[in-house]
């Protein structure tokens, strides 16, 4: 494919006017890592525990394959009508506009940056959790597992949130690259950490626990209920689709972008696909029907203690990025609200930006 790039202003542009996109199949690898290994692989072995041995497992793969097939098929929309030399689609918004209308770019918006949102609030919540965990596990190191080593939540959130004031200065989504690789890092480290500590503890015990039924349940209703609550906590472990072409527009060409994305989420997909199974079913094998909700922040283990700080410190730098990744198009949609509402505001905005679609002028 050839690509036209233009030099204006000391800036190397790409064929839309954009400044050149730097992108690789790793920068890519990274960004979908972060997006996917979220802290809800350390439910993983709850998941697994409520639906036993053998849906569990296949559970988790459904997911992984459908996730995959959702990646093939948005990829395709990043150039309309051609996928490889056609006109850019920057965010999925823009992909729906031209596939299906105006009507639809309204409905899917609104569901796209709600679930953003709550994407953000989740991380808030769970960023405070894992820090009051790792104060936590030092007060039962010292005290013993029974002192009353309890923690308020507040101050944590508010740290957090400080920090994401300083993080949200990033200009724009091409620039969090290293942010990225930190948070994948990060992910990698306590999903293994997990894993470790499940395999440690099967060995331990000598055997392997659990059953093909799962955990029981005192009624038919409050099984079903359980199964479909461990359901809905895979699929919340695979959550990026709908920043996948906000990923995509980092990358640079040629190759194609839409081939580049698909291999980087085959092999981001196989990687993570592993560090969920080996997650999930060595915490279940270790721990049974007494599997708690997080293995790191429930306190499945207790010791070594400096290793359950290590992972949840990962956990909360991991969030920091993750954070990012699913606030980026939130903010420059309200920034670029705010430039067309305010022109003489004094702020400029990125040429990204600028050069973007209007939500309302969908």
């Amino acid at each position: 494919m050839a690509v036209k790039h233009e030099q204006e202003n000391g800036l190397l542009l790409d064929d839309d006017g954009r400044t050149r996109r730097t992108g690789t199949l790793w920068s890519c690898i990274a960004h979908i890592i972060t997006a996917v290994i979220g802290s809800g692989v350390l439910s993983l072995a709850w998941s697994v525990a409520q639906l036993g041995w053998i849906a569990g497992p296949i559970a988790m793969l459904c997911f992984a394959i459908v996730t995959y097939a959702s990646v093939v098929l948005l990829s395709g929309c990043y150039r309309c009508p051609d996928p490889v030399s056609g006109t850019r689609n920057y965010s999925y918004m823009d992909a729906v506009r031209v596939n299906l209308g105006k009507t639809q770019t309204y409905l899917c918006g609104m569901f796209q940056y709600l679930y953003m949102y709550g994407i953000g609030i989740a991380y808030v919540i769970t960023t405070s959790t894992c820090m009051s965990a790792i104060r936590r596990s030092n007060c039962y190191h010292e005290k013993g597992h029974a002192a009353p080593c309890e923690h308020k939540d507040i101050p944590n959130m508010l740290m957090f949130g400080a920090v994401q004031i300083v993080a949200s200065q990033i200009p724009d989504f091409h620039s969090i690259k290293w942010l990225s690789v930190i948070a994948a890092i990060m992910s990698f480290a306590y999903s293994f950490t997990g894993f470790g500590l499940g395999f440690a503890e099967v060995i331990g015990n000598g055997m392997i626990k659990g059953s093909i039924a799962g955990v029981p349940a005192s009624t038919r209703t409050k099984k079903l209920w359980l199964a479909f609550q461990a359901l809905g906590d895979i699929a919340y472990s695979y959550p990026y689709a709908l920043v996948l072409l906000e990923i995509q527009d980092t990358l640079k060409s040629p190759p194609p972008e839409n081939k580049t994305m698909k291999k980087a989420s085959m092999i981001a997909m196989i990687l993570t696909t592993f560090f969920y199974l080996c997650c999930g079913c060595f915490g279940y094998a270790a721990f049974g029907n007494n599997t708690p909700g997080n293995l790191l922040t429930g306190f499945g283990f207790y010791e070594p203690y400096w290793l359950i700080d290590f992972a949840n410190a990962c956990v909360v730098l991991h969030l920091v990025g993750g954070y990012q990744l699913f606030s980026q198009p939130v903010f420059e949609f309200v920034e670029r609200w705010f430039s067309e509402k305010f022109p003489s505001n004094g702020f400029q905005l990125p040429l990204s930006s600028l050069t973007s679609t209007k939500f309302w002028d969908y």
